[in-house]
C-alpha cells in the first residue's frame, strides 16, 4: 500500500513504514497544491500536520485512502465527518505533545510575569536598566486560570502546582464536580469568575463555533489588570486586534501567542510596538522529544490501521 506524508516527520519513524509499504515523504508537498492532490489520489494512508487542509478538493482526491494520521492533536484542518463518511479513520497523536505545550505555558508565564529577560542588548551596550526591571512578579502565589481542562490543561496544572501557583479551571464539557479537578488540586470556576480572578490565563480549547472569538474585547477588558494571556490552542479564539490594544493601553500585563487566525501571520500593524508580547510560529507542541513521540505514535497507528 502507499503512504503519503505531506509535512515534516521525525525520519527515524519512516523505516517501519517503508518496510511494509511504499512511502512518499516530502515535507514541501503541502506547498504544492496540484501535486498534493495528484499524489493524494493513490494514497492508502495520508499523514499530515496542521497546514495540510484535508477538506474540499483535497478530501475528494483521496479516492482510496483508509486512514488519515495527524502529527498533532488539533483536527480543525481536517474535515473529520467528511473523512468518516468516506470510510477513512482519522487518528490524532493524542497526548504525545502535551508536555511540550505545558512547559511552553509555564515558561512564558514566568517570563512575562518577571519581565526581566529582554535587557541583553541594553546591558551589553553599557546601560543598566536595574530600576526599570526591578518590579517583576514572582510566579508562586499567583493564580493560573485554565480554560479547557483536558490532558494538556491537567499537565499544565501539575507543573504549575510545583511552582506554588493556585489553579482554577473552566471546561464547558466537564461538570464542576468532575474528579479530575480534585485529583490535580484545582478549583472549578465559572468562565467569568476565572477571567476576573486569574493572574495568568491559558487557553486549551478547540476552535469551534462556541470558542471562536471567545476572548473578544469585552472579555479581555474583564481580565485582572496586569494579567497575562497565553494561547497555545488555536487561532481565532483570541481577537488579535483587541489583544494588541489591551497590551498597548496597559490593561493586561503580557501575552504569549503561538497560534493565529491566519498562519503564517500577514504583516500587520496591530502587533507592532506591543509591550510584553511573545509571538511564536505554532511551535508550542513541537520539541525534539515531542516530535519523536508524535511521529512514532502516528507511524505505529497508521501501520495498525493498514493491516
Amino acid at each position: 500500500m502507499r503512504i503519503v506524508i505531506s509535512e515534516f516527520i521525525d525520519e527515524r519513524a519512516l523505516p517501519p513504514l517503508r518496510a511494509k509499504h511504499d512511502v512518499l515523504y516530502d515535507p514541501k508537498l503541502v506547498d504544492d497544491a496540484p501535486r498534493l492532490k495528484a499524489e493524494a489520489a493513490s494514497a492508502d494512508a495520508f499523514i499530515v500536520r496542521n497546514r495540510t487542509q484535508v477538506r474540499g478538493d483535497l478530501l475528494a482526491a483521496l479516492k482510496v485512502c483508509k486512514v488519515v494520521g495527524r502529527l498533532g492533536v488539533g483536527l480543525d484542518n481536517i474535515d473529520v465527518p467528511g473523512c468518516e463518511a468516506r470510510g477513512m479513520q482519522v487518528i490524532p497523536a493524542t497526548g504525545a505533545n502535551a508536555l511540550s505545550v505545558a512547559e511552553y505555558v509555564i515558561g512564558t508565564a514566568m517570563l512575562l510575569l518577571r519581565g526581566a529577560y529582554q535587557s541583553t542588548a541594553a546591558v551589553a551596550d553599557g546601560k543598566w536598566p536595574r530600576n526599570a526591571l526591578s518590579n517583576g512578579r514572582e510566579t508562586a502565589g499567583k493564580t493560573l486560570g485554565l480554560i479547557g481542562f483536558g490532558s494538556i490543561g491537567q499537565l499544565t496544572a501539575k507543573l504549575a502546582r510545583g511552582l506554588g501557583m493556585e489553579i482554577i479551571a473552566y471546561d464547558a464539557m466537564m461538570a464542576g464536580d468532575h474528579p479530575a479537578y480534585a485529583a490535580h488540586g484545582v478549583r472549578a470556576a465559572g468562565l467569568d469568575a476565572l477571567i476576573a480572578g486569574a493572574d495568568v490565563i491559558s487557553l486549551h480549547v478547540p476552535l469551534v463555533d462556541s470558542t471562536k472569538n471567545l476572548f473578544n474585547a469585552t472579555r479581555i477588558a474583564a481580565m485582572k489588570r496586569g494579567a497575562v494571556l497565553i494561547n497555545t490552542a488555536r487561532g481565532g479564539i483570541v481577537d488579535e486586534v483587541a489583544l494588541a490594544a489591551a497590551l498597548k493601553s496597559g490593561q493586561i500585563g503580557g501575552a504569549a501567542i503561538d497560534v493565529f487566525a491566519a498562519e503564517p501571520v500577514p504583516a500587520s500593524a496591530h502587533f507592532a510596538d506591543c509591550p510584553n508580547l511573545l509571538l511564536t510560529p505554532h511551535i508550542a507542541g513541537v520539541t525534539a522529544e515531542a516530535n519523536e513521540r508524535v511521529s512514532f505514535l502516528i507511524a505505529d497507528k497508521v501501520l495498525e490501521a493498514l493491516r
